[in-house]
């Protein structure tokens, strides 16, 4: 066992430490963002808050975190970003803990690799790829959220026509809907508690889901509350039509789904085709990446291969 141990390469064992560390970042990120309540359990964040007994000040600084100046690390809105990612950390934590990592590993690889080497995979494996894991998961939590969205305005329609106010339709919804829906008009319940004008707290809510279905309620809320007007009536015609909106985008997506296949296909089928040829035949670009003209002509096929697959993704994807 110990021959097996020492004829090991410790840069493998360092590569397979790193490649584990950011796997377990990233699943830890992934059960934050997909974790699962049973029924006997609260139905949002919020709610959980208020049964443990939070005060609404406590509450909104939970929910909503890094505000201010502590929004931004290193020249991003991680504040937002964590936010619509509906992940429960704060921005400088989460920064400060991503450039840690970042540094620890560009020192432990710079001996094995070289310095470049090391800075460019630890910045791809510790600073790019939480990013771009939280941009993934902020991108499925607003389709959950948009796709919750008619339902909760049906609710407050039928609690406008039954007579209630307008703050009391709200807190059903933030009550009876599951997350994310249900905390982040928690969320308005609680700014208006505190201080914030209606118009002011929707407005706050459509920043922080960036999608045209919450713009569209911002604006709706702010005309109504200007100039008055049927709102149940107002927000029956938003969820029916928000309604059409994503029948229309799954139709779509269901008749392009051959056409978004292929652009795969033919994204990967090149890198796949050089995979093979090195593996069964080594010397075919062994020979001749020491030439002088190997790099360019590479970097002027992968800039055409990138170019096509955005192309083929652009031909396929249909806003709505």
């Amino acid at each position: 066992m110990s021959d097996f141990f020492a004829g090991i390469d410790p840069g493998w064992l360092i590569f397979i430490g790193v490649f584990l560390g950011a796997l377990l970042l990233i699943e830890g990120m992934r059960q934050l963002a997909s974790r699962r309540e049973t029924d006997g359990e609260a139905r949002s964040r919020r709610m959980r808050l208020i049964a443990g007994g939070t005060q609404i000040e406590e509450r909104l600084e939970i929910l909503l975190p890094g505000d201010g100046s502590q929004k931004r690390f290193l020249g991003m809105d991680l504040g937002s970003m964590l936010v619509a990612s509906g992940l429960p950390q704060q921005p400088m934590i989460f920064g400060l803990g991503a450039l840690v990592l970042f540094c620890l590993a560009s020192l432990v690889l710079k001996p094995l690799v070289g310095t470049f080497v090391a800075i460019g995979l630890s910045l791809m494996v510790f600073i790019l790829l939480p990013l771009m894991v939280m941009s993934v998961i902020k991108t499925a939590r607003l389709k959950r959220i948009s796709a919750q969205l008619p339902d909760a305005l049906d609710l407050m329609a039928r609690a406008l026509r039954a007579g209630h106010p307008l703050s009391s339709s709200i807190g059903t919804v933030a009550e009876t809907m599951p997350d994310p829906i249900g905390t982040e008009f928690g969320i308005v319940v609680d700014q208006i508690s505190y201080g914030d004008e209606l118009v002011v707290a929707f407005r706050k809510l459509a920043e922080r889901n960036p999608s045209e279905d919450f713009h569209y309620l911002a604006v709706s809320i702010a005309i109504q509350h200007g100039t008055g007007g049927n709102l149940g009536r107002v927000l029956g015609v938003l969820a029916g039509v928000m309604r059409g909106r994503i029948m229309m985008r799954r139709k779509i997506k269901s008749m392009s789904a051959e056409g978004r296949i292929s652009a795969w296909i033919l994204s990967g089928l090149p890198f796949l085709m050089v995979g093979l040829n090195s593996i069964i035949t080594p010397s075919y670009y062994g020979d001749v990446v020491q030439d002088p003209l190997f790099m360019p002509m590479t970097l002027v096929t992968l800039g055409f291969i990138f170019l096509n697959g955005f192309v083929l993704f652009r031909l396929v994807n249909f806003r709505i």
